[in-house]
This record gives C-alpha cells, sequence and structure tokens, in this order.
C-alpha cells in the first residue's frame, strides 16, 4: 500500500506593522491649524474711544464787574445761563408792591389764561367798593370799583400789575381763595415752595411793612413769572383800559428801553424804592432774559424813590447785557477723545471747529462727549462723534470730532503675527 509522506504544517504568515505616526500627528497638525487659521475667521474687536475732555471748565477771563446801587440791595440773573451775582446784605426788608408778582403768580397758577384770554369775571362786592374811600385816605395806590363792577381775571391782573392797585389785588385775592388770609397762606406756601427761603407775605398788595423779602429771592420768582406768557404779556404793558377806572398807566417808566420788557415797581416809607425787572439782551440771532431786583432806594416819596430805582437800574440793565459773549471752551483741534484698536492701532479724535458758547468769563461749563460705537475703519479726517458744551439750562451745544490718521482692521500678516 502505498503511504503518503507526512505534510508540514504551514506557517502563518508574518503581519506588516502599521505606523503609529499618522494617528499622532493628524491631532496636532489640525490643532495648530486651528491655531494659526483662529485670527482669519475671528474678526478684531472693534476700536474703543476714551474721552480726554474734562468733565467741566470755566470760561476764561475776568468775571464781569456790575455797577451796583450804593446802598440798598440788588441781584441779577440771566435766565437759562446763570446768577450774574448779587450785592448788598441779603436780609429780608420791606419790599412794598413789588408783593404784587406774588400774587398774580398765584393767581396765574391757580387760574391759568392763554395770552389775550380774559379769563373767568370776578364782580366787586358792595363791601369791597365801600372800602375805597378809606383806602385813598391813607393814600393807597388804587383802582376806582364800584359795587356790582364786573372785571374780568386779566383786567383785574392788569389793575394790580400797571397802576399797582392795593385794592384790586386784595378784591383778587378774595376771589382766588374765599379770603385774603387764606391767599396770605397760599403766597408763603408757593415761596416756600420755589426756595425763597428769606420771605414773608403778610399782605397781597405790600403795603404792610412786615412783607419782607431779599433781592436774590425776588429775582427767583421773577424768573418763575416771566415764564408764564400771560403774566408776561400784562407787565409788557404801557396802559390798558378798564371798567369804572378807564385808562390806567404802567408805573414802569424803563419799559421800552434797553431792552426792557418788565416787571413790577413797589415804593413805600420803610421800603424806598424798589423794583424787580425783565429785559431782554441779545447775542447774535440769540436773546436772552435778564432779570433782577433792586430793593431799598432811598426817596422822600414816591416819586422820587421810583426815580431812584430807576436810575440805578439803567446801568445794571446795560452792563448785565454787555457782560453776555460768545466764548470759545473747546478750541478746533483740541483732542478729545483717543482711539484705540486691535494690535496696537489707534488714532485720535479732535474738535474739527470752535465749540462756542454764550455767557460770561468765568461761568462754568459743563463738558462732555457722544461717540457712537467706532466702526472698524475709517479715513484720515472722517468725522465721528461730537464734543458738546451745556451752560445752565441752555440746551447743549456741540462740534463734530475728526479722526487723525486712517484706521483699518489689521492685515493677515499681523493677526499672524502680532496677536
Amino acid at each position: 500500500m502505498y503511504q503518503s509522506a507526512p505534510q508540514t504544517p504551514t506557517q502563518p504568515r508574518p503581519r506588516r506593522r502599521r505606523p503609529i505616526w499618522p494617528a499622532v500627528l493628524a491631532p496636532v497638525l489640525v490643532a495648530i491649524a486651528l491655531i494659526v487659521a483662529q485670527p482669519l475667521w475671528h474678526q478684531p474687536s472693534r476700536p474703543t474711544a476714551d474721552p480726554t475732555l474734562p468733565t467741566t471748565t470755566r470760561i476764561p477771563g475776568t468775571a464781569p464787574q456790575l455797577p451796583w446801587p450804593s446802598t440798598g440791595q440788588a441781584a441779577v440773573a440771566v435766565d437759562g445761563v446763570g446768577d450774574l451775582g448779587n450785592h448788598g446784605t441779603q436780609t429780608p426788608v420791606p419790599i412794598g408792591s413789588v408783593a404784587k408778582v406774588m400774587t398774580a403768580y398765584v393767581v396765574l397758577t391757580d387760574h391759568p389764561l392763554r395770552v389775550g384770554e380774559p379769563g373767568p369775571s370776578l364782580t366787586v362786592s358792595a363791601e369791597q367798593a365801600a372800602a375805597y374811600s378809606a383806602e385813598q385816605a391813607r393814600g393807597e395806590s388804587l383802582v376806582q370799583v364800584a359795587a356790582g363792577a364786573k372785571f374780568t381775571q386779566r383786567e383785574a391782573l392788569q389793575a394790580v400789575l400797571l397802576p399797582s392797585a392795593n385794592n384790586m389785588a386784595r378784591i383778587l385775592a378774595a376771589w382766588d381763595a374765599g379770603s385774603v388770609a387764606a391767599f396770605v397762606a397760599k403766597m408763603n406756601a408757593m415761596a416756600t415752595g420755589l426756595g425763597m427761603t428769606n420771605t414773608r407775605y403778610t399782605d397781597p398788595a405790600g403795603l404792610a411793612p412786615d412783607t419782607v423779602s431779599t433781592a436774590v429771592d425776588q429775582v427767583i420768582l421773577t424768573r418763575k413769572a416771566m415764564a408764564l406768557p400771560a403774566f408776561a404779556e400784562i407787565v409788557a404793558q404801557p396802559r390798558a383800559t378798564l371798567p369804572v377806572a378807564g385808562t390806567v398807566t404802567n408805573y414802569n417808566h424803563l419799559l421800552g428801553q434797553d431792552g426792557v420788557v418788565g416787571v413790577k415797581t413797589g415804593s413805600t416809607d420803610q421800603a424806598g424804592g424798589c423794583f424787580t425787572f425783565a429785559s431782554v439782551a441779545k447775542v447774535g440771532s440769540a436773546q436772552f432774559l435778564v432779570v433782577g431786583a433792586i430793593l431799598g432806594q432811598p426817596g422822600r416819596d414816591t416819586p422820587a424813590q421810583l426815580r431812584s430805582v430807576f436810575a440805578a437800574t439803567t446801568p445794571l440793565v446795560r452792563a448785565a447785557a454787555a457782560a453776555l459773549g460768545v466764548h470759545t471752551v473747546v478750541p478746533a483741534g483740541r483732542e478729545v477723545a483717543t482711539v484705540r484698536g486691535p494690535l496696537d492701532t489707534g488714532t485720535t479724535l479732535r474738535a474739527g471747529q470752535n465749540l462756542d458758547v454764550i455767557g460770561w468769563p468765568g461761568l462754568d461749563v459743563r463738558l462732555g462727549t457722544e461717540i457712537p460705537t467706532m466702526p472698524r475703519q475709517f479715513a484720515s479726517g472722517a468725522e465721528h462723534g461730537r464734543a458738546i458744551a451745556t451752560v445752565g439750562s441752555q440746551p447743549a451745544v456741540g462740534t463734530a470730532l475728526r479722526a487723525d490718521d486712517r484706521l483699518e482692521p489689521p492685515g493677515v500678516w499681523d493677526r499672524l503675527t502680532r496677536r
């Protein structure tokens, strides 16, 4: 029998080992690629602007020296701009018929009128009419009235503010509040609310010597009163025609001179000559209301006291108007903000033109900037944002800002090498 030869077992084929470096290197390469490419797909941060202007500045120069009266006390302010100053000891003193400014202000606050509007009517009672003879005997300033006579609110205010009628001040007070005493309480409450800390009213006419105030307090009130169009309209009238009394004239003999548009005279033996005034001052095309008060001017009688106070007022009005002027608080080219961009890029924003305000030397001015979000790039000289200045309660004024240098996002090479 044939017997085959024994077979040798088959040997397994050896396996080739795969290199491990691609598995290790691939993630590294991906990470490097991500790190290198990251600056290319991420937008650089936007530039930021850091203002360099101070928050306040002062108009340079010597503060105006006003020709204050040699006696008594006085104060002057420019509405919307600021206080020009005051003179004399601001202690409460009798103010005479200047008190009627508060009388009119309270009435117009309780019963507002539009310009030219007559308003509701009030009727003179028999008792009020009968008091006329005794009031006349005391030498009071009056308008003639009659029992049953009807005055519109506007006519009653004209009687109080133009010929300074004491009797109509009391009639109007009783009409408004039900009694003179109740009205006086309103006057004092109003004074307190306005911050007139050195003022006390005891009658609506100002005849009583214990109705007292200061020039500074009366400037506060006069500014508020002149903001009421009906009040400002009435005190600017040289004359008016009233029931019973006929035509009456305004005791303010400065009306229409040097821009004077109001307000109220006052005189008694105790008060001397008193006057609160308002005048319009012009600076270019802008107009400003100058408001002032002068109290305690000398004189033996009412005509002499009024002449004295008018003589003291005229130079004060002129000097106050002359004090107003245009002043540069941020000159053209002044640095206003520093712009910082990515990778040490940047530029400077400067005032494109002079930033001017209206005021006087020594007056404080508030400064600021309005800079919107910075664009990623802009050309040299491009406008962006503005510098602003504010004086008193005037609207802010501004000037555009211009960039010194061109600003643009960093290029690819900078983004790869200067991270």
